[in-house]
């Protein structure tokens, strides 16, 4: 195990906070809440041992229930407990040993012998028995001292093949205490505490104990302990925690569950990564080269001084930057960009704590980001339904309402959850508007206007899937998009090709136009509900490297499913929209409603009767399967309903919020990057820049975060000039050296895919 490993272990059993009442956060990393099956599957073929007290037992009954719920808090509360899963070939038992005494020595030292067979993992600790026995004499302390100085070697020894846990007491609610309990006080127990400490961290003379103090426990103690029935024994959460903390030490390291960072060692760099990591390296090095070179020109190229004029003389005239150079400095800047990626999710150099939701934290920066939106509005270019300004607009809003939904954690929060539902359908719903749009008015089915929009919508996700090695389909909306954008392109694409200019010389064309829409619209449904045959399409090689999420394609499929209309919905939208445009319907003059009064007011009317009423449901909203379920057919409610408020009126059509549009332009790069610059381990926690002040580390972090995001969407753009040029047989050319480098990239993935295994 690593050093960072080790590190956040330390953390883990020493340090943290309650995040809310019952939510325990380890300084510095992320603990995972262990399902039955994955206890089990981590715990296979183990054997756990707990030596001690009462509360050792608590902490034993709890680990148990963590493999099995139904495991009931009986039998001799002052003998041995055995607990055994022959199933999952589990084996837990609790030996009942108060006191560090002689009896505890001896069972600890068979362990030590070659020819006995050791626990796996030991946690032991006492103290409170010795103070109660012997009225908190000091003879007693005394005496324990002695017995853990000689057990201490044993334990040392023992910790060379085994994990080894020596749990310090918990404090104690005194005013609880029962009469012949009364001499444990907090007083003594931190002196047993410190001895236990003292001696166990000296047992070895030139290197640091093997033995773990689980000190955790008592941080857990000092905020629950008021709970206590008795003022001696945790309350069931507390010990509860306690116990997931212990699997989480156990587990992590051999699960390695993307939300449980501690105690997880840094992932070894991919064959894939290192090749990524050269290319970047050399990229640098290489601008480096031709920026010190071009300034050097420069240099003996600058104006100089005429001795008899006293004029400067201008030897050259600016010359413009070479694609060699745009690309040489985009691929450096990514390449920087990358190295802060992966520092901030895969090489363990800052910290991660879990989210953890409350409304305040969703809410109060929703309210926030509003008035910043209302505060800062312009005019628009133009007065179009769903203009540019507009759907710019409309994606940063939404964007930053996702953001702040991921970073509070509010998809615990079903009402939330399903409005949260409806605004990736509504970007969903923009691009079947803006592609069918795009293809009807204009007419372009050429091949550089689709490789322009795959590049630009897939590159960075291409990028971080080779530099963090996660598979395509982990960011699951840019998959999304892009099969939506191919449908709608071979839709339309497809003989006959009907667009708006041949439409207008006959209505028979917008007949076969709808057509075209009916037979969409019936693959959707049969893909819908014809599960197995959606997977053996996009379970076939090579479709199946790009869609496949632990070796299948269901969360591929769950996704599509989930807004599977709405695309179709922005696709007929656009048509409509675009024929009553055509045939001069709509007034679409600056402060002019976009109808007459009359059905200008009643679709006002419609549409926030329709939104809220939406609004009312989702939030009453009980079950997310079956919510889930409704959703796809009636998101578009409250979509249609929102473009009908935002635009029938003139005035409301005529401005727009910059700020919110300045996010707009680049939603994706957001949506993608917060993955791992923003929020951390896979989006399941929130990176920490700056430990001890979430204030000023989400301040922090957000700066850096949105920088980046802009400065990947500018490098975008610029690479998107070179690699995709206008000339046809330039392009062809350039799609051959992709598709190479894919096959390369596709023989190297399978190659690491057997080596994993």
């Amino acid at each position: 195990m690593g050093q960072e490993s080790n590190d956040s272990c330390e953390y883990l059993l020493s340090s943290g906070r309650f995040l809310g009442e019952k939510v325990w956060q380890p300084h510095s990393c992320m603990m995972h809440k262990y399902k039955i099956s994955e206890a089990k599957n981590c715990l296979v073929d183990k054997h756990i041992a707990f030596i001690g007290d009462s509360r050792i037992r608590q902490l034993f009954y709890s680990f148990v229930k963590i493999i099995n719920p139904q495991f009931k808090e009986e039998g001799n509360k002052h003998g041995n407990i055995p607990f055994e899963d022959k199933i999952a070939a589990v084996k837990v038992d609790f030996l009942w040993h108060p006191e560090v005494n002689g009896s505890m020595k001896q069972c600890i030292k068979v362990w030590t012998e070659d020819s006995v067979a050791k626990p796996h993992v030991i946690v032991a600790g006492a103290a409170t028995w010795s103070i109660k026995i012997h009225n908190g004499s000091n003879e007693a302390l005394s005496q324990y001292k002695m017995n853990i100085t000689s057990i201490a070697p044993l334990l040392e020894k023992l910790a060379k093949t085994s994990d080894v846990y020596w749990v310090l007491q918990d404090p104690v609610y005194e005013d609880l205490l029962s009469e012949n309990r009364k001499m444990i006080t907090n007083e003594k127990i931190d002196a047993y505490n410190e001895a236990a400490v003292s001696i166990l961290n000296s047992s070895t003379r030139n290197s640091k104990s093997n033995v773990k103090m689980f000190s955790v426990s008592k941080l857990i103690a000092q905020e629950t302990i008021m709970e206590s029935l008795d003022g001696l024994h945790l309350p069931e959460s507390s010990r509860e925690t306690s116990a997931m903390i212990l699997m989480n030490v156990c587990c992590n390291k051999i699960l390695k569950p993307v939300d449980g960072s501690c105690c997880q060692p840094r992932p070894p760099l991919t064959l894939i990564q290192k090749l990524a990591a050269c290319f970047f390296t050399l990229s640098i090095i290489g601008y480096l080269i031709f920026y010190i070179i071009h300034r050097n020109a420069h240099r003996k190229n600058k104006p100089c001084t005429d001795l008899e004029s006293g004029e400067e003389k201008k030897n050259i005239i600016n010359t413009p930057v070479s694609p060699l150079e745009i690309l040489l400095q985009s691929f450096c800047k990514l390449g920087l960009i990358m190295a802060y990626f992966y520092m901030c999710d895969r090489a363990n150099l800052f910290m991660k704590e879990n989210k953890f939701y409350t409304h305040s934290t969703f809410f109060i920066p929703i309210i926030y980001i509003l008035v910043l939106g209302v505060f800062y509005n312009e005019n628009t270019k133009e007065t179009k339904v769903l203009n540019r300004e507009q759907t710019d607009e409309w994606k940063g809003w939404m964007q930053l309402v996702i953001l702040i939904y991921h970073i509070s954690g509010a998809s615990t929060f079903l009402p939330v959850y399903m409005h949260i539902r409806v605004l990736v359908a509504a970007y969903l719903f923009q691009t079947g508007y803006g592609h069918f749009s795009y293809f009807w008015i204009k007419g372009d089915f050429g091949i550089h206007r689709v490789c322009q929009v795959l590049f630009r919508l897939n590159f960075l996700v291409v990028v971080l899937c080779i530099v963090m090695d996660r598979p395509y389909q982990f960011y699951y909306f840019v998959p999304l998009v892009t099969v939506w954008f191919m449908v709608i392109y071979v839709t339309l694409a497809l003989w006959p090709q009907i667009i708006q200019k041949k439409a207008n010389g006959n209505c028979f064309w917008h007949f076969g136009l709808l057509l075209k829409l009916a037979f969409l619209l019936l693959c959707i449904c049969f893909l819908a509900y014809s599960q197995g045959a959606f997977e053996k399409i996009f379970s076939l090689w090579p479709l199946s490297k790009c869609f496949e999420l632990k070796g299948n394609v269901y969360e591929w499929w769950f996704r599509w499913r989930l807004d599977r209309y709405v695309v179709f919905h922005g696709m007929l939208f656009a048509f409509i929209y675009l024929a009553l445009q055509k045939r001069q319907v709509l007034s679409e003059g600056k402060g002019e409603p976009l109808f007459s009064n009359k059905i200008s007011n009643f679709l006002l009317f419609i549409s926030v009767v329709s939104f809220l009423t939406y609004s009312i449901w989702a939030s009453s909203c009980k079950n997310k399967a079956e919510c889930n379920e409704l959703h796809p057919s009636v998101s578009v409610v409250q979509i249609l309903a929102f473009i009908l408020i935002r635009n029938i009126p003139g005035y409301a059509r005529s401005v727009y919020s910059s700020f919110f549009a300045w996010f707009g332009k680049i939603s994706l790069e957001l949506f993608i990057c917060q993955y791992h610059i923003w929020l951390a381990a896979d989006t399941r926690g929130i990176l920490v820049l700056i430990p001890g002040n979430p204030m000023l580390n989400i301040i922090v972090s957000t700066f850096i975060f949105v920088c980046v995001a802009h400065e990947i969407s500018l490098i975008t753009n610029d690479l998107a000039q070179i690699i995709i040029p206008k000339d046809n047989s330039s392009l062809l050319k350039r799609l051959a050296c992709i598709a190479a480098f894919f096959c390369g990239l596709l023989i190297l993935s399978s190659i690491q895919d057997k080596s994993r295994h």
